[in-house]
Order: C-alpha cells, then structure tokens, then sequence
C-alpha cells in the first residue's frame, strides 16, 4: 500500500501546485508544456521503453488522440481548480470511472451486476450534488462552473482509450506513455505558443521551474500507479478503490483545510456518496 499512498500524494500535489501558480498568475500553458517534456525524459531514462513503430492502426489512432486529448484535459483541469477549486476537481476527476463502466454497458455490452447500477445510480446523485450551487449568475460568470464536466467527460474518455490500448496488448503501458508523452508535449508547446505570439503571455522562467516540479510529480503518480498494480498484481480492485478514494479524501482536506474553498453542505454530501459509490463499484468487481 506504500506504492498507492505515494501515488496519491503525488496526484493531490499536482493540484496543489495548479492551485499555487494560479495565485501566482504563472502560465498555465507554459507549465503543462514543461511537465510533458519532463515526464517523456523521465519515462525514457527510468523504464528505458523500446521505441515501438510496428503497431496497428488501432493503437496508432488512440496514441494520436492521447497525444491531443492529455494536454487539453490538463489545461480543463488547471481551469477547473483554478475556478472551482482543488476539492470539486478532484472528485470530478476519480467520478470520471462511470463514463468507462457506462461504455462498457452499452457498447462493449458487459454484464453489470446490481452493486455497480447501484454505485452508477449514487455516482450521478455524487456529481450533482458536489457541483451543485444555488443560481447565482456572478458565480457561473466568475468560477465558470463547465470546466467540471469538462474534467469528468475528458478524463472518462482517457480511461476508456487506455482499456482499449490494454485490451489490444500489442504495447506496453510504459512504451505508450513514451509515445504519447513527446506527442502531448509538442501539442502543449503549440497552445504556448500561440498564447505568446498573441502577447497574452511572456515567457517566464520561473513557469520552467513550476512545469519541471509539476513533470516530476506527474510521473510519480503514474509510476507509483504501476507500481503498486505489480505489487497487488491479485487485487487490482484494491488498488483502484484506495487510489480512487484516497484522491477525494486528501484532496478535499487540502481544499478545505489549507485553501479555504467554499463548500456547503450539499457539496460535503455529495463528497460523501462518491465515496459510497467508489466502493459499491469496486465490491462489484469481485462478484464478476
């Protein structure tokens, strides 16, 4: 479990650092285009991966879509948080499973049992609840409340092209992430770019500085993810539910605790039941 708690630690200090440097006024952009570069070096140094070209169209298509997809949902993400905060962000993010379990259902046609339409049902009620704030048209101007969605369909939609590269097992995930992370970058970098030649923003070296902290701790997470998957290689379920709800809870005591955020109670509800719901989803994966 030492492996899940790092992971978890490194994915709520990704927020954290988003949350800072929005304080800051650093370049989103600049950052997220650093990160990338970073974890590909990185990714390339530790897991030495083989360089993989002889891969199906398939696999092609989805590396090519990840390459876009990964840094879009982080600069969603980094608005999110920025807008809505660390807390509502993170549950957003974890609460993005349902989209994959829903695609499983009605394409892929699997087979759910009555916890997971019970967890799926509690998830819905979850996502309402933690995004719910009374009509209030200065706050939808000011926190512009659709970066949330915005992180759950995205990162839902990630989920389910990383099963289906699984599925596929012509890849490792270690090569994928050495293809993908070069294509993210250069998308990243091109969004930078533009924002400079506008003349919205200035090249900072100090956003050099935060995107090298953030790359650091983006791979973290996903090494220590992969890590903790070889240890409990016979409790795949373990991994997810702690990871999942380690996320939320951490997240949301930073959030409120450190940050200040502003949370009714309708929102500590809905923190709650994406808890219930998390766990009700794992409990069904050992009844399959």
């Amino acid at each position: 479990m030492v492996f899940v708690i790092l992971s978890v630690l490194c994915s709520v200090s990704v927020g954290i650092l988003l949350k800072l440097a929005k304080k800051k006024q650093y370049s989103f952009y600049q950052i997220i285009s650093i990160n990338y570069l970073i974890a590909w070096f990185l990714t390339k140094i530790i897991y030495q991966p083989v360089l993989k070209t002889d891969v199906s169209s398939t696999t092609k298509s989805i590396i090519i879509s990840l390459s876009f997809l990964l840094p879009i949902i982080f600069v969603f993400q980094a608005k999110a948080i920025k807008y809505s905060g660390i807390v509502k962000t993170d549950i957003a993010q974890r609460m993005s499973l349902f989209i994959s379990i829903l695609f499983s259902f009605f394409i892929v046609h699997e087979q759910i049992n009555q916890f997971k339409w019970i967890g799926i049902f509690i998830a819905f009620l979850a996502i309402f609840l933690t995004f719910y704030r009374k009509n209030d048209a200065e706050y939808a101007k000011k926190n512009k409340w659709y970066f949330l969605p915005l992180v759950l369909l995205g990162f839902g939609i990630i989920d389910i092209l990383f099963k289906n590269v699984a599925s596929l097992k012509e890849i490792q995930f270690t090569e994928l992430l050495f293809l993908v992370f070069p294509g993210a970058g250069l998308v990243s970098l091109f969004i930078s770019g533009y924002y400079l030649l506008k003349g919205n923003e200035k090249f900072n070296k100090t956003n050099v500085l935060w995107g090298l902290g953030v790359g650091l701790l983006n791979f973290g997470n996903i090494s220590f993810y992969i890590k903790a998957h070889q240890v409990l290689s016979n409790n795949p379920s373990t991994v997810f539910a702690s990871m999942n709800m380690g996320v939320i809870t951490l997240g949301s005591l930073v959030g409120i605790l450190i940050f200040k955020e502003k949370v009714n109670r309708w929102n500590y509800l809905g923190l709650f039941l994406s808890l219930v719901a998390i766990g009700l989803i794992t409990y069904s994966q050992f009844l399959n």
